[in-house]
């Protein structure tokens, strides 16, 4: 018997890879339930994930944290991307009960089976439908109504779009360059000067406004990407604030009630597409870099640092998304009735517990 377990573990670590970046791509039954859980799981935790060296890797590493429990190892001792990875193989178990059990009993072919075929699969379908979804409807956001765009801008075409346009080409717009410079709009367009991962574009500005003093003022807090969460989480008729969908939304049937930080990069993400010219969305694609623009946010999102600005912004985006949610109230003003009430009712039980 442990020779077997020796072997399978031989095994599975000579499959070892990183688990966030992107797989091949298989064929999946959408009827099985870990199909639509991958599509929930890659819009709101993690979207551009190698699922098979995901869940092998997390296997793994159960194991070896049991294996150490006697020299005191935690997972602290992993390197930063390791602890990143089990963080969302730790999601994953938590949001599917069952899995780990399915997992830890099943051979290394069945792991491999419900990484490709169920959970990627799953993932990969979303986004393709959500990327096909947008491409057309972000023409109708950006174009103020009533207006004609010259040159035209087709919905069904991504040709013109990028910094082929001047309506797409300020959106995309890197925040530290200067919109106003022509040389510098032309030597986008040719590609003399290529946009890296962390020169984030105007669009995730409120009203295209970036303030260098206090780059986290009104980032990520615009219509545009509230428009796209609607499209995709709760219906593409939501948008218009009167929702005429007979189905139920995505965010409904999965039970979604609140914005999580990883929906955000996510929807993002697809806006930045939609509006680049490149027509598929893939990792090879080094001039749109979608994986890498995603990870940005993601690092900015999740940075412990920042999660005083991040649960404020959260708070903003349940406030458009989920309004009845508890996820969206705000903390009561120190001084307002609602404040002494609570004020008040703490202080008498505090006294009450007092011997």
């Amino acid at each position: 018997m442990e020779d077997d377990n020796s072997s399978s573990n031989e095994s599975r670590k000579r499959g070892l890879t990183s688990a966030l970046q992107l797989g091949p791509r298989k064929r999946a039954l959408k009827s099985d339930p870990l199909f639509s859980h991958g599509q929930h799981f890659g819009r709101t935790v993690f979207a551009l994930c190698n699922y098979p060296s995901l869940l092998t890797n997390g296997i793994l590493r159960l194991e070896q944290l049991e294996d150490a429990t006697l020299e005191d190892a935690t997972l602290e001792d992993f390197c930063a991307k390791e602890h990143r990875e089990h963080r969302v193989f730790e999601k994953l178990l938590d949001s599917y009960p069952g899995l780990l059990e399915r997992l830890q009993e099943g051979s290394e072919e069945e792991i491999l089976h419900v990484g490709e075929l169920k959970i990627s699969k799953g993932a990969s379908t979303a986004r393709g439908e959500d990327t096909k979804s947008l491409k057309p409807v972000v023409i109708d956001w950006i174009v103020p109504a009533g207006e004609v765009v010259l040159p035209p801008l087709p919905r069904n075409s991504k040709i013109n779009r990028g910094f082929n346009h001047p309506l797409t080409g300020r959106l995309l717009f890197p925040t530290e360059l200067d919109w106003n410079d022509e040389e510098t709009k032309q030597h986008l367009q040719s590609g003399v000067i290529s946009v890296s991962r962390d020169q984030w574009p105007l669009f995730l500005y409120a009203n295209e406004a970036y303030d260098p003093e206090d780059p986290w003022n009104g980032l990520l807090r615009t219509c545009l990407l509230i428009n796209a969460f609607r499209h995709i989480f709760t219906s593409p008729s939501s948008v218009d604030r009167e929702p005429k969908a007979t189905r139920a939304g995505n965010a409904r049937l999965h039970g979604m009630t609140a914005v999580t930080a990883a929906s955000i990069a996510y929807v993002t993400t697809q806006v930045r597409f939609a509006l680049c010219s490149s027509s598929v969305f893939s990792r090879m694609d080094t001039a749109t870099d979608s994986e890498t623009f995603y990870h940005s946010l993601l690092d900015l999102l999740e940075d412990p640092d920042e999660q005083g600005k991040v649960t404020d912004l959260l708070v903003w985006w349940n406030r458009q998304i989920f309004p009845t949610s508890s996820a969206a109230k705000r903390t009561p003003k120190t001084n307002s009735a609602l404040s002494k009430i609570c004020q008040k009712c703490a202080a008498a039980l505090a006294a009450a517990s007092t011997p």
